[in-house]
Order: structure tokens, then sequence, then C-alpha cells
């Protein structure tokens, strides 16, 4: 597919077979919406064919927009009933005619017993309940179903849209970003939902946790190609890896192999005598016959690349907060909010929409001002904050002022140099803040606060407005950073990856629980009302115990990843030195030299009995960490 000049993908071939579910990933821009398009019919490819079967309906979101703005929420999602609600209305008509008339009625019976039994083959029965089931998994309750469409606001629009949607009875849907505007709860409903759902469907989408549950193949659209993987997001990733392994390692050994052919040929021409010259032209159709057969390695897209330094350690006490309390007027968010947070500690805070999240953090930095309650930083707390309003930056500046403003000691060149890291390259770094994408100012927002040097991190939603790679790049970089996050984030991939604990937050207070996101599901009980409970003398010093208990846990802990990803380097520095000790035994001047070729060998034979103790060191403090992560 080409638009004028600009080629989007090229020699694309899939199937879609009955029973596939299919995550389409890919770089902003790859043209993954345009693929939608093509599947419908909108638009019509450059080149190539698009085949779909007789049988086969296609849904589109596109295709449910709402027209009738006067129409309520639950009537315009009936609309895609509305050939049953036709058949409907027939029979009740036949019903009466039935009831009503003495003369010959078998035609009228037998178009009755025709339309009864396609109505309920077709789902009549149950149409108004499934209606009604959709509009509550994507947030809408019984008040908000009878507004008209005009008094809601954009994101219940796209919920409706999505309603209409699945429910409309395509057998391939056709996702874009579906979980966009859907708070948790309504989420999993749609993961439930499409894991139930019989019909095949390709999804869009940058949520890693909704690919990993609902997807069972995944297409990646990069450099204008598409590649095909089984299974799903996390599948996808080890797959890709080896996937462009192979292709270098190819690409390498059949470089290495032209070189050498070449060089034979090279040999043949110069001793110029018949047979020579045959066999350099034999050589030379083999080179060619490579020469065709080569795929190069294409270099992976633009990606941001950073890391989250800290310019000072902070104590083990970062953060104390005692009955924290807030309100805006009447409207009470949350009360009796305590806890604790220790350096390197990785916090997630979860809860409803509307619960006071992103209030919370702006109150723990001082923007708001608590009703009552006590917040307390440890020892050379240094703060950074990511907002996902992306406010606090002047949309009169270019993204070159914004940084030079911020960071006066930096250099033109470091702050040019900075931002290419963030894919601000040549001229963008001249665009105005007022012109930037929400992603752009998502990165403008990440390079601030790399060159903070913070090391306790308040970031709220990070994730948003990031494309897949960007959000991977984030994850990586959070997992390396060595002081202490709090986040609220409905990335679920991220918190599985990333927790220590999560905070749920409800306007009772706060419950801990210890682990990952899965961990969380497995114990959670997200509640409405948290009662104060009062702890016991005893149970206030078996607290303080397991508390003294985790704490040497944790530094132990953090000792063995330390150590566990400085060996990661010697080992690697050790298996290069080694791969070139094994490449110079080609050398001639080495093979031909016994005293160098005993002095290599040794070489080999130490390095060899080093790496084993290294992976033997590796594996043991692997084994080590993994315990204590259970205890």
């Amino acid at each position: 597919m080409e638009f004028g000049e600009q080629l989007l993908f090229d020699g694309m071939s899939f199937e879609i077979q009955e029973g596939d579910r299919v995550g389409l990933i890919g770089v902003n821009g790859a043209g993954k919406t345009t693929l939608f398009k093509l599947l419908t019919g909108e638009y019509y490819p450059t080149d190539g064919t698009v085949v779909v079967n007789k049988n086969v309906t296609i849904g589109y979101m596109e295709q449910h927009v709402c027209r009738n703005l006067d129409r309520s929420a639950y009537d315009e999602v009936m609309t895609v009933f509305s050939e049953l609600i036709g058949m409907e209305k027939e029979l009740e008509e036949l019903n009466g005619e039935i009831a009503s008339s003495g003369n010959d009625l078998s035609a009228k019976v037998e178009r009755q017993a025709f339309l009864h039994d396609e109505f309920v083959r077709r789902g009549g029965l149950t149409c108004r309940s499934r209606a009604r089931s959709a509009l509550l998994g994507l947030g809408f309750d019984d008040n908000e179903m009878k507004l008209p469409i005009s008094s809601l606001s954009g994101g219940q629009r796209a919920k409706l849209q999505l309603a209409k949607l699945l429910l409309c009875d395509a057998s391939l849907l056709l996702l874009d970003e579906p979980t966009n505007h859907l708070d948790t709860q309504s989420v999993e409903w749609l993961e439930e939902y499409l894991i139930e759902s019989r019909c095949s469907f390709i999804v869009i989408s940058h949520d890693r946790y909704f690919l990993d549950r609902t997807t069972n193949r995944t297409f990646e659209i990069e450099n204008h190609h598409m590649e095909r993987y089984k299974g799903n997001y996390s599948a996808f990733l080890p797959q890709k890896e080896e996937h462009l392994l192979s292709l270098k390692r190819n690409y390498d050994n059949t470089m290495k192999e032209i070189e050498r052919l070449e060089g034979i040929v090279e040999q043949q021409r110069r001793w110029n005598r018949e047979k020579n010259i045959r066999t350099a032209e034999s050589k030379m159709k083999v080179i060619h016959r490579l020469e065709e057969g080569l795929v190069k390695p294409e270099n992976a897209p633009d990606s941001i690349s950073f890391g989250l330094g800290i310019s000072n350690q902070s104590g083990e006490d970062v953060l104390d907060v005692k009955e924290l309390s807030l309100s805006f007027g009447e409207k009470r968010l949350f009360r009796d909010v305590s806890f604790e947070i220790h350096r390197g500690e990785r916090i997630f805070i979860l809860g409803p929409n509307g619960c006071g999240k992103t209030s919370l953090l702006k109150t723990l930095l001082g923007s708001y001002k608590a009703d009552s309650g006590r917040i307390r930083f440890g020892e050379g707390v240094k703060t950074g904050y990511y907002d996902q309003i992306q406010t606090g930056m002047d949309s009169e500046k270019t993204v070159f002022e914004e940084m030079s403003d911020r960071f006066p000691s930096m250099t033109n060149t470091q702050i040019r140099s900075t931002l290419a890291r963030f894919l601000f390259k040549g001229e963008d770094v001249f665009k105005p803040l007022s012109t930037l994408s929400g992603g752009e100012r998502a990165r403008v927002l990440l390079t601030t606060l790399m060159l903070r040097g913070a090391n306790l991190l308040f970031l709220d939603e990070p994730t948003n407005h990031l494309d897949i790679n960007s959000c991977e790049a984030l994850q990586d970089a959070l997992d390396s950073f060595e002081g202490t996050l709090v986040i609220v984030s409905h990335d679920r991939y991220l918190i599985n990856a990333l927790a220590d604990k999560i905070f749920y937050l409800s306007p009772e207070g706060i419950q801990v629980f210890e682990g990952t996101y899965e961990d969380y599901l497995k114990k959670a009980r997200p509640f409405d009302t948290l009662k104060a409970q009062k702890k016991s003398p005893a149970e206030t010093g078996e607290k303080q115990s397991e508390y003294k208990k985790k704490k040497e846990n944790d530094a132990l802990r953090r000792k063995n990843k330390a150590r566990l990803t400085k060996l990661e380097a010697e080992i690697s520095e050790m298996e290069n030195k080694l791969s070139g000790l094994n490449e110079s035994l080609n050398d001639p001047s080495v093979s031909a030299d016994y005293e160098k070729l005993m002095e290599v060998t040794s070489s080999i034979s130490t390095g060899e009995a080093a790496l084993e103790a290294l992976y033997e060191e590796w594996e043991n403090l692997q084994l080590a960490l993994e315990a204590q992560t259970e205890g």
C-alpha cells in the first residue's frame, strides 16, 4: 500500500482462519489502521488482493458511528438488532391476525412458524438482555443508558460504538485500540467477552496485558513488511528475538562464504589457466545464487532509549504518611490514608476511576493541601513527577527551548544529543510544544524526568500516549532504576513486571497487597469501605519483627541483583574474549607458529574455566534471588 511516494508496506501476505485471534502491532504510522480499511474495502491496495469468504461478515468500529444524537444510549445499541425487532413486530401482528381471523390460516401459520424459529435461532429472545449486559460491562449504569447520546462524553460514545460492534454478529471483528476510554473493570469485562466469543478478530492495541489474555497469534508490521508469529504478545517477544538472531546469523555466514568464494575466484583468475577460469566461473555462479537469496537484516525502527539515573541515594525511610484526608468542597476523595515507603520499593496505586489517585500524588507533592494528616519525606529524598495531563510546559516554547530553560547548565550539543535519544532529531527539536502529539509531549516529559536525577519518582499513567516499543523502553528504564517508584497506572503488564506492592485506594483509605498484579488478583477483594482495625501490642511487635526481617532480605536481594548485573557483564566480556581467541586460531600467523598456537590454546582453556566459574556463580545467585522473592 502506497500513498503518493510513501510506502506503508509491501509484499504482505496472510490468512485469517476461524478461531484466529490476532494481535496487530507496530510503531505509530506503520499502517495498522490503513490495513483495517483495506480489509473493509474502504481503501484499495496499490498492489495485491484482499479476498473475504462470502459467508464472512466483517465488523469494524467505524461502521457503528452514532448518528442520531437524540436517541438514548440503550436504543442506539438496540439498532444492531433492527432485523430481530422487525421480526418481533411482524410476529405480534401475525399472532393478532391468527387470533381474530377465521379464514384459511395455513399460510400465516407457516410464516409464523418460520419467523419464530428464525427469531429464536438468531438470538431474538436474549437480544435486549445482551444489549443491557454489554452496556453494564462497559461502565454504563441504568440511568446513563436512558440518556440521549448528545449528553454523553466522547469516551462514552466510543463505548457505545464498541458495544454495537460486539453485538453485531460479525464473524470477523476489527478492533482498533478497543481499551481506550475503558477503566480496568470494563477492560476485564471486554477480555472475558472476547475469550468466550466464537468470532475471530484482529486487534490493534498497545495494552500488552490485554493482548496476552485475548490473542493466539501476533502480526507485526515493521520496516514496511509483516512478520507473523504464533502465540500472544509475551510469546512473540522471544520468537522475534530468535528470528532476528537467525536472520543475522544467516546473513553473516552467507557473507563469509561469499568472501571465501571471491578469494578463490581471485586466486583462480591470477593463475589464469583454462581449468582455473572454469573454476572461477563456477564459483561466480555460486556467488550469484547466494547473493540472490541473501536477506540483509533491517535496522529496527527508531525507538526511545534511556536510563533513569539518580543524583544521590536517599535514606532507607523514603516517605511516611499518616491519616491523610482530602476533599474538594462537599466531595470527599479519601480519608485516613496511611502508609510507609522504603528505599527501592516499587509501589503501584490502583483504584476505581475518580477515587483520587492523581489527587493523592499531587497532595504528596504539595500541589494540593490536605484536609488533615501528615506527610514526611526521608533524608536525601529528591522527587520527580510525570504528569499524565502533561501540564507545566509552556506551549509557546519549542522543544529545545523547554529543555534549555529547565537545564541551563547543559550545552546546546548536550541538549540535542539527549533529545535525539527521545526521537527529537534535526529540525524536530524546534517544534513548538503546542503542535506536538500526546506521544511527543510524553517523550518531552520523560526527557526532563531522566535529566532531573530524582531518587523518588511519582508517575501518573506514564505509558499513556506511548506506542508499544516506547512502553517496552520505559519499562526497561524503570526496571533498572535504583531509586523508589510510586506509580498510578492502568497498564497491567507494567504492574505485573515491576510491582513490589500494590496500594488499593478507596474513600476509606489504602489497602496494601504484596507482590505483582497477578498476586493482587488472587488476594484482592476490592472494597468500598475499609474499617480501621485496632492491633494488639503482640501484633504490632510481630509486624515490626517482620518489617526488620523484610528490610534485611530486601538489602540482600538488592546486593545480589547488583552482583548478578555485574556478573552478566563479566560473562559477556569473557565470551567476547574467548570468541576472539578462537577466531585467532584461523589466523595463519598463529596456526603456523607452534609457540603462539600453544599460548592461545592455553588462554582459551584458562578462559573457559573462568567462564564456567562465572556461570556457576550466576546460577547460584539466580537461585538465591528466586528463594528470596518466594520468601
